[in-house]
């Protein structure tokens, strides 16, 4: 099936599932529609609310066409690099520019950089924060639709390495809300008041941390 939205027409794949009651609708990185949905769901039926969110998933092909502009520029700190490749070895970082060479696995740069910065983080963020919580053990990951994830039971906080191309008061941001997440392990109102407790600027941080990706 081929759904049509300014005059640009997009793949669209239907996952139908007898197990699944409601129809949800989600875009991949490649731009693909995925419907998945009842296994009694008629196709007719699906182009009409596909038609009725016309709107709702052209937002959705937006954000990702955003995300894939993203990923495929040079961010260190909150910063923009423009990337000049070299026939180097290492990674050089300039001014307004980035040397790298061909080749080079910034994705491991990248944890390489962020294992002293983000540890040397949740310490402070740790040491400041106004309520009495366990020391949480920390690991790095790169993930793709959340910044942080606290495991309540064993007070271990994973971190998504691409944190390390925000400032770093987004960094504070994710760290305090997985340490908030120590006391309380929803996102209820007594939890966000935790957070604003301890970043009373947690909405602006959030905002920055999410133009791109989910919490």
């Amino acid at each position: 099936m081929e759904f049509i939205i300014d005059n640009k027409s997009y793949p669209v794949v239907i996952l139908k599932k007898k197990t699944t009651k409601n129809l949800y609708i989600r875009v991949k990185e490649d731009l693909t529609i995925y419907v998945t949905c009842n296994y009694f769901t008629p196709d007719k039926k699906i182009k009409s609310i596909l038609e009725e969110n016309k709107s709702s998933i052209m937002r959705m092909i937006n954000r990702m066409q955003k995300k894939q502009e993203y990923n495929n520029q040079f961010y260190f700190l909150g910063k923009h690099y423009d990337i000049i490749y070299t026939d180097g070895n290492e990674l050089v970082l300039g001014e307004n520019k980035v040397f790298v060479p061909h080749n080079f696995d910034l994705d491991k740069w990248k944890k390489k950089q962020a294992l002293g910065l983000f540890q040397k983080h949740l310490d402070m963020c740790y040491q400041n924060y106004s309520r009495n919580i366990p020391y949480p053990s920390l690991r790095l990951r790169k993930m793709k639709s959340r910044w942080g994830v606290c495991n309540v039971k064993t007070h271990v906080i994973t971190l998504n390495t691409e944190l390390i191309n925000k400032d770093t008061k987004c960094l504070d941001y994710v760290i305090i809300h997985e340490l908030s997440h120590l006391l309380e392990a929803n996102h209820s109102k007594r939890f966000w008041n935790l957070v604003e407790e301890n970043c009373p600027n947690y909405k602006i941080y959030r905002k920055l941390t999410n133009e791109l990706g989910d919490e």
